[in-house]
């Protein structure tokens, strides 16, 4: 089995559309001069560098897992941008930043109680918190994965193990950064409509996200068949439309400690 199936070409075959919700993010924070920021999920590194110039930092770190996702992000090193090769479930630093930021990938790690109150220890005095998680997960892209996990082979193989949905309410994050202590938050749900030229490119949108999963756990020899099967599952149940209206659901949450 891989142990990095990111593939960051199939992740930006879809820039424009995964860039929407980090800009959204992005315009949460309040930004002032000098600040520490950690972008934990940096991925490629390009909206990091655009997150490091827009709030004029002094330093941001991005953190990945991946060594693919990283492999490019030396371009976008200045001064005071660096990259750092690293596991989130690891990340700890006591009262060291400004703005402890991360897009799209908390989503991968479970008890988002004890994450955020680990992510808050991070926080300097009157430090920020923005995450974006999506919450997509009772969408048939999402559901028939699962369901195709379950079967032979492919279920033997996996240890009947599916993706778990580790995304709370929203209302239960605004209730969480209430008892962490936060004195300002923002939390919503937001739809995002991605009009893909058909059905078909919600496959290849997967592919470079939630299937990457499976993908990991799976021997070498049952990942293509386990995606034409997911594909044959999956395109009936999508409306056959051109464009493919996309709908994404995702929860937005910012506060100031």
């Amino acid at each position: 089995m891989a142990d990095d199936t990111w593939n960051p070409e199939q992740y930006e075959r879809f820039h424009d559309e995964r860039s929407r919700p980090f800009l959204d993010l992005l315009g949460l924070v309040r930004g002032r001069p000098g600040m520490r920021v950690v972008d934990l999920g940096c991925g490629t590194g390009e909206l990091t560098r655009l997150l490091h110039e827009r709030l004029q930092a002094a330093e941001t770190l991005g953190l990945d897992s991946s060594e693919a996702m990283l492999g490019g992000s030396g371009a976008f090193a200045d001064g005071g941008l660096r990259f750092e090769r690293g596991d989130i479930a690891d990340f700890l630093a006591r009262e060291s930043y400004d703005l402890v930021f991360s897009n799209s990938v908390l989503h991968w790690l479970p008890a988002h109680e004890v994450l955020l109150e680990r992510l808050t220890s991070a926080l300097a005095p009157g430090g920020q918190l923005a995450v974006q998680v999506p919450a997509n997960f009772d969408h048939a892209s999402h559901v028939v994965a699962a369901e195709v996990a379950s079967e032979p082979p492919f279920g033997a193989a996996l240890g009947d193990h599916t993706h778990a949905n580790n995304v709370l309410p929203p209302e239960d994050y605004a209730r969480l950064l209430e008892r962490l202590g936060y004195v300002e938050q923002h939390v919503r749900l937001q739809v995002y409509g991605h009009p893909l030229a058909a059905r078909d490119e919600v496959v290849a949108w997967v592919e470079g996200s939630l299937l990457t999963h499976y993908r990991r756990r799976l021997p070498a020899a049952l990942w293509p068949p386990f995606l034409a099967r997911y594909r044959e599952r999956l395109l009936p149940r999508l409306e056959d439309t051109r464009p493919y209206f996309f709908t994404f659901k995702r929860v937005l949450l910012w506060g100031r400690h």
